[in-house]
């Protein structure tokens, strides 16, 4: 038995185990049992640390969390839009760093308060740039839920980088709909070039923003 598994199982092991299996098995292989047996455990003994899947699925979620901001440079001079774009190509990298990983993380709660420090940060950049409270918080929940569902969508397409879903082929999709040309043309417009896609979107939530407040 290696020395890593022969650790003491607490939360945070748990949890990194369960993002390294992700990858593997995807969110849907993803079981307490399969989890345990990676860690050579019996799954009763999970529940200790989880009562369920979700509070696992809580758990992993605050910690991509964490490495996603360990990872993500920002500056207390940052105007409102770059923290915002700063933010969320951030979160973009850290989802796409696990397989499901926007599925994991959206619905998900923080089970600490360690958010709460970015978060004030943020918030502050936005209210001293003139938004009022209620306004930066649309504003970052706006741009949130578009790089979580960009990304769920993305993942869809390829789980992992490198990898490309079934049925996804753009030439085959062009010639089943060839009797619709701009359907079948905006084919590579949806399924390739996603970085490209990523910031064309982000930039369209920032101008949306700017117009709907005023605050350039």
């Amino acid at each position: 038995m290696s020395t890593d598994r022969r650790a003491p199982l607490d939360r945070e092991r748990v949890a990194d185990t369960a993002l390294r299996l992700l990858n593997e098995v995807g969110l849907d292989g993803l079981t307490l049992r399969a989890i345990a047996k990676e860690l050579d455990v019996k799954a009763p003994a999970l529940y200790w640390h989880f009562k369920d899947k979700q509070a696992l699925l809580d758990e992993m979620a605050t910690e991509m969390y964490r490495r996603m901001v360990a990872g993500t440079a920002l500056d207390p001079a940052d105007t409102w839009q770059e923290r915002l774009l700063k933010g969320n190509r951030g979160l973009r990298t850290a989802l796409l760093g696990y397989r499901d990983g926007a599925k994991v993380f959206s619905g998900s709660r923080f089970t600490g308060a360690d958010h709460g420090r970015e978060m004030e940060a943020a918030l502050r950049v936005f209210t001293s740039a003139g938004f009022t409270l209620a306004q930066a918080v649309r504003a970052a929940r706006t741009a949130n839920a578009y790089t979580i569902g960009f990304v769920t969508e993305e993942q869809g397409v390829r789980p992992l980088p490198g990898e490309r879903r079934e049925g996804y082929d753009i030439e085959e999709r062009a010639r089943r709909l060839a009797d619709h040309p701009l359907a079948a043309e905006a084919g590579k417009l949806l399924f390739d070039d996603y970085d490209e896609q990523f910031e064309e979107g982000l930039a369209l939530v920032v101008a949306g923003i700017e117009a709907r407040y005023g605050i350039t």
